[in-house]
């Protein structure tokens, strides 16, 4: 009792205001992290706000519709893109308006956490009593294409300004020691001056996984409909099953679900393109399409598959492997990047090269014995909460903030 005691007055002596920032809050991991973030920061005291520039009602986590903390929308009205170019630059333009319009709207915070987009630190820290932590899943200019002269032009004084304001920043977080390890490789002015980040892996809520229902012979693929998800791998490994009926005479299916939004035209034409190969592999009537799923739909899903199948490689993180071992699923992911840092192979699932024989020899093992299966999901299950739950998570985070916060009072 007095230790629970002295955990509330700490919490209450050490509650901060904390603002949030994110660019745009659909859903998506990085958005998940967001929102985790916020409400695990709310858990332990503090006075939460997440500010972003697009928050579509219809389209997000339901947390931010609860009023666990409020969500203010700044800059909607600026464009994405121009003529479906510079999104970079658009997306900077938006995240600015954001911070300016918390730098002369809102009162000074104690801590600011910005995700993703960098350009707004120099903007925040011209508040000096405010401090900055920067939240980077994976270096931009990594993601970026430099594949014409013109692209490279374009992208120099972009990569340039990347590197240069997230050095601004009092702290440093990246989502695995895969980031951490590329940070270093790819800032090499920040490195030299030895700014080194800290890794705070994301996190999952186990409580909204219940006890498995495995009773379908169903591969899940969860992720956005974006082509460097590569999720023609999961259709394609599929395909080459031996057999598309389990011992049981049941036929084996494959469901593929995530984020969509009409208004970005890759997640359109990347649909059309994996309806097309599922119809070319033949197996268009065993394979489900399924666009923006909620978050009960998805837990549907993850309790009735057989295994969830996560085909990005050399993905930064990836929060997907988590859920689904939360929900008792074996994963199947690529042997490369973030997965393998939160799947043990061979005991969780199987971390497999990305090509469609190697996933397909997975999944047969799976199909053939569905025992293995279910130990390998309760294996996976300890293994998330131990290592990745939400409170592990709220926890570390929380640390990191108010070392923070000491920063200032020093």
């Amino acid at each position: 009792m007095a230790t629970m005691e002295k955990k509330t007055k700490e919490k209450h002596n050490s509650k901060l205001n904390i603002a949030l920032i994110h660019p745009d809050l659909g859903i998506g991991g990085a958005e998940r992290l967001v929102v985790d973030a916020a409400m695990e920061l709310t858990s332990h005291g503090h006075s939460v706000h997440i500010f972003t520039s697009h928050h579509d009602r219809s389209r997000c986590f339901e947390e931010t519709l609860s009023g666990s903390f409020p969500v203010t929308v700044y800059g909607d009205f600026l464009p994405r893109h121009i003529f479906y170019r510079l999104h970079a630059v658009c997306a900077y333009i938006r995240c600015l308006f954001v911070a300016l319009c918390i730098l002369l709207m809102w009162p000074s915070y104690d801590v600011i956490l910005a995700d993703q987009v960098s350009i707004v630190i120099p903007v925040l820290k011209l508040k000096r009593s405010m401090k900055v932590v920067f939240y980077c899943h994976f270096p931009d200019m990594l993601l970026a294409k430099h594949t014409t002269l013109l692209r490279k032009i374009y992208r120099k004084p972009i990569d340039f300004m990347e590197e240069r304001t997230t050095g601004m920043a009092d702290l440093i977080l990246v989502n695995s020691k895969f980031t951490a390890s590329t940070f270093a490789n790819t800032f090499n002015h920040l490195n030299a001056k030895g700014v080194r980040p800290a890794v705070l892996y994301p996190a999952v809520n186990v409580d909204q996984f219940g006890e498995s229902h495995a009773s379908k012979m169903n591969f899940l693929s969860i992720n956005r409909f974006e082509r460097k998800k590569n999720i023609d791998l999961a259709i394609s490994a599929f395909a080459k099953l031996d057999s598309h009926k389990a011992k049981n005479g049941n036929d084996v299916t494959l469901t593929i679900a995530g984020g969509y939004d009409k208004r970005l035209r890759e997640n359109v034409e990347y649909l059309e393109e994996l309806k097309f190969l599922a119809q070319r592999e033949g197996v268009s009537d065993r394979v489900n399409f399924i666009t923006s799923c909620s978050t009960n739909q998805r837990n549907a899903l993850l309790s009735e598959c057989l295994c969830v199948l996560y085909t990005p490689k050399d993905e930064h993180f990836g929060i997907v492997p988590l859920e689904a071992m939360a929900a008792y699923k074996p994963v199947i992911a690529c042997n490369s990047g973030g997965p393998t840092e939160t799947v043990k192979h061979e005991v969780t699932g199987f971390l497999c090269d990305p090509t469609p024989n190697d996933f397909s020899c997975a999944m047969a093992k799976l199909v053939e014995n569905v025992e293995l299966a279910r130990k390998m999901g309760l294996e996976a299950r300890q293994h998330v909460v131990d290592s990745f739950s939400t409170e592990v998570f709220g926890d570390n985070l929380n640390q990191y903030i108010l070392g923070v916060a000491r920063l200032k009072c020093d």
